[in-house]
């Protein structure tokens, strides 16, 4: 069996924390790093007219710079765990933030579409790396028993970038400059990195295994493809029969890794971890959850903007009770999961954010605004309870060894819902409104609302998987055996 070792001491399993003044600062950190890299996935959507013409090149060919780094979030991600075994957390992480600053930076130099497209992607690298090792940080430095305050603070930034980044990145283009975009990610970067090495702790793996190349090479261009074809899903270049043949592709790529993972000694990821019934329901729960939720910022913003007639900024501005409600409510999140238990708490707030997406489906031209914000604040809420929750019951009954592996799957299972959620939202508004190009603004709001309710359904269907869960599962995190019985 493996040992870990921290700040590279060889006679210990796991040296002693970082000090207290790091273990509280830690938090803040990994916070902003995982803010840098949700946000950068928003931020250039309301930028792309922009671009486009600055750079010469038609709208439509900006799908390659907003897909590179999805695509080199999924393919890179995989790696993230054995480089942090091999090379140590500190190390990677700076790196990772280092990649993404100057990924940035040269975004924001690139005079031509070819050359911000390989910046994407070098940015996509640092990013890759940022959330599984951020994560594996938090879970070897904080107990359980602390892992639910500690994940539900930077579990925020992944909130509220996305819903951050349509209305900076208007702001910046309509009053600046696109270029700014970019370069705002340098002196946060720089900051981080110093950070970094002050306050970081550095574990690592004393015995690391070797790389599984080949298993990189299956995955990697497995989850690669996938993410390709549901980026380029709906796109009228490609024919049914050629997404159908790149899908097929990518399931064989991925059922290729599932063979040679349960017939290798050291596998890139572990999928036995699937047997631990709280690792499996996080996990899958966590996945496909997602695909209901995950198309709500697609969704949200067309029935705004193109069904009520609001501005992008308007339309941004009702997105910010979500991210006002997952922050001010977070300190009562772990409250709740001590009182109520994992299980409880997954079954029933599942249930409660499918309804609250069906009820967006009655938002219309005569909704007033302070209605629409107070769903707006309910759903943050539950939905930043939601992502705590199936977080850190991912960590409930994994072990010390297993951790780095585990946030890897969990990582990339995540990564890969993002993609799902905005395909299916989009499969389903295209379903309900046909002519998207010249429906009038009421066929629209009723074909977006049709929607909701397809997506809410979703979400109430996925609650069976956690029903697998157990009472007690996921105790040693919550302490709500500690709670129930006092």
């Amino acid at each position: 069996m493996r040992r870990l070792a921290a700040n590279v001491m060889p006679d210990s399993t796991l040296a002693p924390g970082p000090q207290i003044s790091s273990k509280q600062l830690l938090p803040w950190l990994i916070a902003v790093a995982f803010f840098m890299e949700s946000l950068d996935t928003t931020i250039l959507n309301t930028a792309v007219p922009a671009i486009a013409k600055a750079l010469n090149v038609a709208p439509l060919s900006m799908k390659s710079v907003l897909a590179s780094y999805t695509l080199s979030l999924a393919v890179f991600i995989p790696i993230s765990g054995w480089m942090a075994d091999r090379f140590g957390t500190r190390r990677v992480f700076a790196s990772a933030i280092g990649l993404f600053t100057l990924g940035s930076l040269l975004c924001g130099l690139s005079s031509s579409i070819h050359v911000l497209v390989a910046c994407r992607i070098l940015q996509g690298c640092g990013g890759a790396m940022m959330v599984p090792v951020g994560r594996l940080t938090l879970v070897r430095t904080f107990a359980k028993s602390e892992l639910i305050r500690a994940m539900s603070f930077v579990a925020i930034p992944g909130l509220v970038g996305p819903m951050l980044g349509p209305v900076v990145g208007g702001l910046i283009v309509h009053y600046f400059h696109w270029r700014l975009i970019f370069f705002v990610n340098i002196p946060i970067g720089l900051l981080g990195l110093y950070m970094v090495y002050r306050h970081l702790p550095d574990y690592r793996s004393e015995n690391p295994v070797p790389l599984d190349f080949p298993g990189l090479v299956l995955f990697g261009s497995g989850i690669g493809l996938l993410s390709y074809v549901l980026e380029v899903f709906g796109e009228h270049q490609l024919s049914g029969y050629e997404i159908l043949e790149m899908l097929l592709l990518a399931l064989v790529l991925l059922a290729g890794y599932a063979f040679r993972a349960a017939h290798t000694r050291f596998p890139l990821l572990r999928l036995e971890l699937f047997r631990v019934r709280s690792f499996r329901a996080s996990v899958l729960g966590s996945f496909f959850t997602r695909l209901g939720i995950g198309g709500m910022p697609f969704l949200l913003p067309l029935l705004y903007q193109v069904g009520l007639g609001y501005s992008p900024v308007q339309s941004g501005l009702l997105l910010m009770p979500q991210a006002f409600a997952a922050m001010s409510l977070k300190m009562t999140m772990a409250k709740i999961l001590a009182r109520i238990g994992y299980r409880n708490v997954l079954v029933s707030n599942t249930l409660i954010i499918g309804l609250l997406i069906v009820i967006f489906s009655t938002i219309g031209t005569a909704t007033p605004v302070w209605l629409i914000v107070v769903q707006a604040f309910a759903y943050g809420f539950f939905t930043s309870l939601q992502y705590t929750s199936m977080n850190t019951l991912v960590y409930a009954d994994i072990t010390e060894q297993q951790t780095s592996n585990a946030s890897t799957i969990a990582s990339t299972m995540q990564q890969m819902s993002i993609s799902f959620g905005i395909a299916t939202a989009s499969l389903a508004t295209a379903f309900f409104i046909p002519d998207r190009f010249h429906s009038s603004a009421p066929e629209m709001i009723h074909g977006i609302h049709k929607a909701f309710l397809a997506m809410g359904a979703l979400t109430v269907i996925s609650t069976v998987i956690f029903w697998d869960l157990r009472s007690d599962d996921g105790d040693s995190v919550s302490q709500h055996r500690l709670e129930h019985h006092e």
